[in-house]
């Protein structure tokens, strides 16, 4: 289990839910951008995830402490201003994270729905991030136009359910396209038959044992190969 740490963040504070490997050496690190409603369970749970797989993770409050109350309001996040804040707040976890004594090698990041979205831009706007791994992002963000540079050498794999389009879906293709002429390489999954959120276990409606699985343990290849 891990604990709620706070840390510089772009001239002020910011805090999220970090938790290290047992073993206690020092690892590769990977942030974990929550969906639309903040540190909810299931983002907390992914973060201890990682620390058994041997990362050292953190998932930090992009909502600084104010959960979404109504379905609307998170989508906010693709298509205004938000986006910006919220990638200079994964940047400065970046920055929070490779300055840690139990940190070595790389940072990657994992993001879901909206932060899968996020997760995939990250490596644009830090150095720090080299690879990501994106769950059913929600593309293109309108009224945003994001900048894909800085993707030289980096690598991303964005996970897709058949009921957002799966791989052939124009968001999807978009970024793909815009990271490989970047200089980045990114890899695209189907998942057929599964639903949006199939990798949260706490939407039972919508959660596919095999598909998570299978991009569970993509991710982990992923991020084993590329952060060291």
């Amino acid at each position: 289990m891990g604990n709620m740490v706070t840390y510089r963040c772009n001239g002020g504070t910011g805090e999220g839910y970090l938790a290290v490997p047992s073993s206690g050496a020092a690892s590769p690190a990977v942030i974990v951008i929550q969906d639309w409603w903040g540190l909810a369970p299931h983002v907390r749970a992914v973060v201890d995830r990682f620390a058994e797989a041997g990362f050292v993770a953190l998932a930090p409050d992009l909502r600084h402490g104010e959960p979404a109350s109504k379905p609307d309001e998170p989508r906010q996040m693709l298509n205004n201003g938000q986006l910006n804040a919220a990638a200079a707040d994964v940047a400065a976890a970046a920055d929070y994270l490779a300055g840690r004594s139990d940190v070595t090698g790389k940072i990657g990041c994992a993001g879901f729905c909206a932060g899968a979205s996020l997760a995939l831009w990250s490596a644009a706007r830090t150095e720090r991030i080299v690879a990501t791994s994106a769950f059913y992002p929600r593309v293109p963000w309108e009224g945003m136009h994001p900048e894909w540079t800085d993707y030289t050498g980096k690598a991303a794999a964005i996970h897709c359910s058949e009921a957002d389009g799966a791989s052939v879906d124009a968001g999807v293709q978009l970024v793909r396209r815009a990271i490989e002429v970047a200089g980045g390489a990114c890899q695209i999954y189907d998942y057929p038959g599964t639903a949006h959120a199939f990798f949260n276990e706490d939407r039972p409606e919508n959660f596919d044992q095999r598909a998570a699985t299978t991009a569970w343990a993509r991710t982990l290849e992923l991020f084993r190969a590329k952060l060291g």
